[in-house]
């Protein structure tokens, strides 16, 4: 009799643990999550219903995403177990409603967008689900969600460094499962040219030449039909691209290819400003820009509009910057610089595109409202606090801790440190404090966070997935999960079923739970 009772009471317990609520393995995490007793149990295909034409083409993205998990069938009927619900008068763009409950799942939102974070959300939660029989148990929950910044990015430098159409599309597989919507392509440098602009051919067939560690390395670039190709890619993710053709600095590829619009250099740097007192400059920098508008639908062009003084002491001897300056009454190569900045900005205003620069351009006093300024120089923030204060939208992508190329160990031997100080993924997740520079006081100008790869250490694809990953896990939480409802205990409990996904998707990453598991790929040397 005793053993019988033991034995009932055994049953008892397993029937109520079965019914307790299931952890939630989201990244990022949601706003709000209310998760109930019970699941639901789900086998490999599923019927997805939809109440709007509109969201067809986010339903067949999302029967792609997850193919390899579910089959989806797409019908009209009701009896469907995946309901999507459009209705326009409901939230903002980006926020959405998901419930599971043990009859089914319904998202709803007022967006396509919104729809689609709710199925990344719900795509999630197959990958991580447990499984019984050969089916998934999803728990039964409530997920009222939206982002806390409307700006979640990611910048790839392939002017140093290029990877291709392939790995380009991985990334954005990789940023739309993060919820990131912002893919900034450094696409112009001083090593390399990687776009093709079909009035000035050259650009890519000497100006492509090469990369940061091989000067004769053949050339790479985007064709406009790859460029295409991977805008749309991105849209159909909800993702918008943001092209930069750097100037006046580190303008030295496009000078091999057309030397007459040189503005010189220096001894480090050579040929390494466009030149800003030669009025055919502006012509050719006005129809380069006007092909790339074409291209990017994004209403963002970035100019870069940094690190000038690296390079343009020859404007110092130059007759058309000396020309110039006696013309407009500049008094100094800062003026001159200037100068250059407010009349490429004009152009693109013609454009219909609004300016990016990086956080220098808050000295060249552009408009505020045709102007988009990002903070990259950490140990400058007053230049942060200089931008919010005159009402620039500014997003916020400083060195530490939001550049990727930095070291993320301080065993790692490649890669970038600063003062000894380098990138961990729990400094990138704690970002932004409430100390920075009016940040509390002009928030509504905060525009959201970037995370930025330069790859002057970074040459092929295991090395960038090392040095991305899981960072990138790390500030999409930061840029997406107001900071009352981030934890880090419990995202690094959330990043591990991650980082098994990673390993299944043939990702390399950094295991920060056990480094000896993930052994740094060797960078480039730049000590020498």
């Amino acid at each position: 009799m005793k053993y019988f009772s033991l034995l009932f009471i055994l049953f008892l317990f397993a029937c109520v643990s079965n019914n307790e609520p299931q952890e939630v393995n989201i990244i990022p995490q949601p706003n709000s999550v209310a998760v109930e007793n019970g699941s639901l149990k789900l086998g490999s295909q599923l019927i997805l219903n939809v109440n709007s034409e509109s969201l067809k083409t986010v339903a067949t993205q999302f029967k792609t995403e997850i193919a390899d998990l579910v089959l989806v069938e797409l019908t009209n009927s009701e009896e469907a177990t995946i309901q999507l619900e459009l209705d326009r008068t409901k939230g903002n763009n980006e926020s959405y409603l998901l419930k599971i409950s043990k009859k089914g799942i319904n998202i709803s939102a007022g967006s396509e967008k919104g729809i689609y974070y709710g199925l990344q959300t719900l795509r999630q939660l197959f990958l991580f689900a447990k499984k019984d029989n050969g089916k998934f148990i999803l728990p039964v929950l409530t997920i009222k969600d939206e982002p806390r910044f409307g700006w979640r990015g990611l910048m790839l430098d392939e002017s140093r460094h290029f990877f291709g159409v392939e790995k380009v599309k991985q990334l954005l597989d990789l940023m739309a499962l993060h919820k990131l919507n912002i893919f900034h392509w450094h696409l112009t440098d001083a090593p390399g040219w990687r776009i093709e602009i079909k009035k000035y051919p050259k650009l890519t067939t000497v100006g492509g030449l090469g990369n940061d560690i091989d000067a004769d390395a053949p050339a790479k670039f985007y064709t406009q039909n790859e460029i295409r190709e991977i805008v749309k890619y991105a849209a159909d993710r909800f993702i918008e691209v943001i092209p930069e053709i750097d100037m006046p600095g580190h303008a030295s590829a496009a000078n091999r290819a057309y030397p007459e619009f040189s503005g010189g250099g220096s001894k480090s740097h050579p040929d390494f400003t466009f030149n800003p007192g030669n009025d055919k400059t502006y012509t050719y920098l006005t129809n380069i820009l006007r092909e790339v508008a074409t291209l990017f639908p994004s209403k963002y062009i970035h100019l870069g509009g940094d690190e000038v003084h690296f390079g343009n002491q020859a404007w110092n001897s130059d007759k058309y910057v000396l020309s110039l300056m006696k013309k407009e009454k500049l008094k100094d190569l800062k003026e001159v610089e200037s100068y250059f900045i407010h009349r490429v900005a004009d152009s693109i205003k013609v454009l219909n595109k609004t300016v990016i620069g990086w956080d220098e351009i808050v000295d060249h006093k552009l408009s505020n409202e045709n102007s988009l300024v990002m903070w990259w120089r950490h140990n400058k923030p007053e230049k942060l606090g200089a931008a919010l204060s005159n009402n620039y939208n500014v997003v916020l992508c400083p060195r530490i801790p939001l550049y990727f190329d930095f070291v993320q160990n301080k065993e790692h031997k490649w890669g970038r440190k600063w003062g000894g100080s380098f990138v961990t993924m729990e400094l990138t997740y704690a970002f932004p404090p409430d100390t920075l520079p009016g940040l509390i006081q002009h928030i509504n100008f905060v525009k959201g966070l970037q995370a930025d790869v330069w790859t002057e250490r970074i040459q092929n694809n295991k090395r960038l997935d090392f040095m991305i990953n899981p960072r990138l896990s790390a500030m999409a939480e930061a840029a997406w999960t107001k900071s009352e409802n981030k934890n880090i205990s419990d995202f690094k409990r959330r990043l591990k079923p991650m980082l098994n996904y990673f390993e299944k998707k043939g990702i390399y990453f950094y295991n920060p739970f056990n480094p000896e598991l993930s052994p740094e790929p060797i960078g480039v040397d730049k000590s020498k």
